[in-house]
């Protein structure tokens, strides 16, 4: 549609015009630096970053009923760099000029309904939010693309140049960071760390793919990550892992996509994701404050963490009731099918501390909790997912086991429903699923496969035929006739099928 076509109350702002004023705010010393930097951390006390705007107050002068039509009207809009996260742009990047937004195809990632039978296998009605269709496979496209849109609008603004991206990652983050520095190329280069052979092949052939540099050193991502953070430090690259501040604000538009989806009403809704490095939850509870806070939404969502019990420093944080004697304690993990939360450190946890107290002081009440499952639960879930019509990861096994595990704990009632987070494509994470099929996993991960959960090829040759086809050498006639009533009549006797 042409913006004639559309209201006329509407037409002045499909093309945003809101005139930010971003700044960096440490959540430790509260000091402020201009946006035009290439800040991690804060310069004075070293502790981690927010992205504020000055002007944010100038955005609830716009009736929240309001905002959800602009909002839904933009989408019907033919622009590229509106299609994807930056449809929510005033909220997202605003200083970003609509010609420096990255569009790879990013953000409005399907709600999926749970089948009749998951929905009562499970104890309560939800959906899957599939990001693993995103560009590059996992929700980590929606802060590379707000990220490397930063980086091309300060390059055209000829405030960088000759950057080479860097990060750390368990696979995911290293596959977006690569796809989206690559569209930049040569303005852009790449780089990624990975913690040696535990990367599963798919996620190790996408950085390659599109031609970082990438370095496997010993240990886990928590070991990657400090050498990025040492990089960063002492030499001049461009830092894409979640302490990078655009990457939260990219990952906002996840809990923006599933008010849209809900018509912005979310008084029933539970959001359910992994935590990992931090950044998600992080990034998901700070988006909805922002549509609270200017009335595009009433309610705020209960939220609920997941940790695997291989890799819960933030569950156990939140384990102790009284705030003033919470005390983090990074852990060494253990492997875990859910590679991402591989992570005993997690960079954003000053921001959880953070968010966590400002949702739960605007909602009145406890509105975020966190828990824990295990290994067999995030595998077992996973499978149990796929088999009813899901592309879950292991991570939306974890998100699953999580719903469960809070069902049962009386954190979700009859009357709500979840919203539960798929961060990847399952085929990224099939390598687990042969394992499983054919219990081949290390004692370390502490996974018995559950026999009606094993699936395998089954091997149809049926002993009474000498000729069978073969390549480059087809049967014909009698030969050929035979060899197709024999193999139908066999895999019919094993489905135990009815003649008609």
């Amino acid at each position: 549609m042409k913006i004639s076509d559309f209201p006329k109350d509407i037409q002045p702002y499909l093309i945003p015009k809101h005139h930010a004023k971003l700044y960096y705010k440490c959540l430790n010393c509260a000091g402020e630096y201009d946006i035009k930097k290439l800040l991690y951390t804060c310069p004075d006390c070293g502790k981690i970053l927010l992205i504020y705007d000055k002007n944010f107050k100038s955005l609830k002068k716009i009736p929240g009923e309001l905002w959800q039509k602009i909002f839904d009207y933009r989408k019907m809009l033919k622009i590229p760099a509106l299609k994807g996260i930056y449809l929510f742009h005033e909220f997202i990047g605003p200083i970003i000029p609509l010609d420096s937004v990255l569009y790879l195809g990013e953000g409005h990632t399907p709600i999926i309904k749970a089948n009749d039978f998951l929905t009562q296998k499970a104890g309560v009605k939800f959906y899957y939010k599939n990001d693993g269709q995103n560009p590059s496979a996992s929700f980590k496209d929606r802060g590379m693309a707000s990220a490397l849109s930063y980086i091309n609008f300060l390059i055209k603004q000829n405030h960088v140049s000759d950057i080479l991206a860097i990060c750390a990652s368990t696979g995911d983050t290293s596959a977006a960071a690569a796809l989206y520095a690559a569209y930049m190329r040569p303005k852009v280069k790449s780089a990624v760390l990975l913690p040696h052979k535990k990367v599963t092949p798919q996620q190790l052939s996408q950085p390659l793919g599109s031609g970082a540099a990438v370095f496997e050193i010993p240990g886990v991502f928590d070991d990657c990550m400090k050498v990025v953070e040492s990089l960063s430090e002492n030499y001049n690259i461009a830092l894409l892992n979640s302490k990078n501040a655009w990457r939260i604000l990219g990952q906002e538009s996840y809990s923006y996509e599933i008010a849209q989806e809900f018509d912005y009403d979310l008084k029933d809704i539970v959001v359910v994701v992994p935590i990992g490095n931090a950044g998600n939850i992080t990034a998901i509870m700070n988006g909805f404050l922002k549509f609270y806070d200017t009335g595009i939404i009433n309610t705020l969502p209960k939220i609920i963490g997941v940790q695997s019990s291989h890799a819960n420093p933030v569950y156990k944080y939140y384990l102790e009731p009284d705030s003033k004697k919470r005390k983090f304690e990074p852990m060494v993990v253990k492997p875990s099918v859910a590679q991402a939360a591989m992570i005993g450190n997690p960079v954003s946890m000053p921001r959880v501390i953070h968010l966590v107290e400002k949702y739960n002081l605007k909602a009145g009440c406890n509105k975020v909790f966190f828990i824990e499952v295990s290994e067999q639960q995030i595998i077992d879930w996973e499978l149990t997912a796929n088999k009813n019509g899901h592309i879950a990861c292991t991570h939306g096994g974890e998100t699953l086991a999580g719903l469960i595990t809070a069902k049962k704990q009386n954190l979700i009632s009859d009357n709500e429903t979840a919203v539960i987070n798929s961060t990847a494509h399952a085929l990224k994470f099939s390598g687990f699923q042969e394992m499983y099929f054919s219990n081949s996993f290390p004692k370390e991960f502490e996974i018995s496969p559950d026999p009606r959960l094993i699936n395998r090829p089954v091997y149809i040759h049926p002993e009474n035929l000498s000729e069978v086809p073969k390549h480059g050498k087809p049967l014909t006639g009698e030969p050929f006739n035979k060899f197709i009533k024999k193999v139908s009549e066999e895999i019919a006797d094993i489905l135990k099928l009815k003649k008609i």
